[in-house]
């Protein structure tokens, strides 16, 4: 019987070591395929200007708060924030986990019963949204040039990531600073949908370079070198 036991268990310990090996590869090597490779080239004057931006983890999709396509202000507000500034110009949209995003603004406050929902996608999600009045560019921030028929895609991707694409759901009394704010998302986190996967496909959608599929952001930011 014992015998038995640590056979089985010998045999869990190297299946699990088995995938994360081959998911650990998997994530590698497909992040490097590129899609939409051949995406042409907008004039500035005819094109909407969008930033991926990443904190070294998550990635986030930068886009105007106001232009001739969407204007955010009717669906995410400015005093919904602490600061309720409007004197804005950009809004960053980033898909996650809601746990991680609520119930963990440190590493340290990570429990691991957050960390296993999150990984096998048994937990709600929750958009976070954050103004700026201007980017910078650089490793982290690239700013890229869209046409103004992509840019509607993306905006209805985004707006189809809330539960309510007309009206979000505020998440009140959460926030990481003065500027930002949560709302309600659809889908659920998982090890092959992170808040990555949600911005790499934000890009897809807008016909734009990405990954063939990336769960990190230098699976996307490696498309834009």
């Amino acid at each position: 019987m014992l015998k038995s036991t640590f056979k089985f268990l010998g045999w869990t310990i190297l299946g699990i070591i088995t995938f994360l090996v081959l998911y650990l590869i998997s994530v590698y090597l497909i992040s490097k395929i590129t899609v939409n490779s051949d995406v042409a080239q907008v004039e500035e004057k005819d094109a909407v200007s969008i930033y991926i931006l990443s904190n070294g983890v998550h990635t986030d999709i930068v886009v105007p708060i106001v232009n001739d396509t969407k204007d955010w202000r009717n669906e995410i507000q400015f005093g919904q924030t602490q600061s309720k500034d409007s004197l804005m110009n950009y809004i960053a949209f980033g898909w996650g986990d809601k746990g991680f995003y609520l119930d963990t603004p440190e590493w340290s406050d990570l429990k691991a019963s957050t960390a296993l929902k999150a990984a096998f996608g048994v937990s709600s999600s929750a958009m976070h949204t954050t103004f700026f009045k201007q980017l910078k560019e650089g490793d982290d921030c690239k700013r890229i040039l869209i046409s103004k028929e992509n840019y509607q895609k993306l905006v209805t991707f985004i707006s189809d990531s809330f539960t309510d694409s007309i009206h979000p759901q505020w998440i009140e009394g959460h926030s990481y600073g003065r500027k930002d704010a949560f709302y309600e998302a659809k889908g659920s986190y998982s090890l092959f949908y992170t808040c990555n996967t949600w911005a790499n496909c934000a890009l897809k959608a807008a016909n734009q370079k990405a990954s063939l599929w990336t769960v990190y952001d230098k699976g996307i930011f490696c498309h834009y070198k």
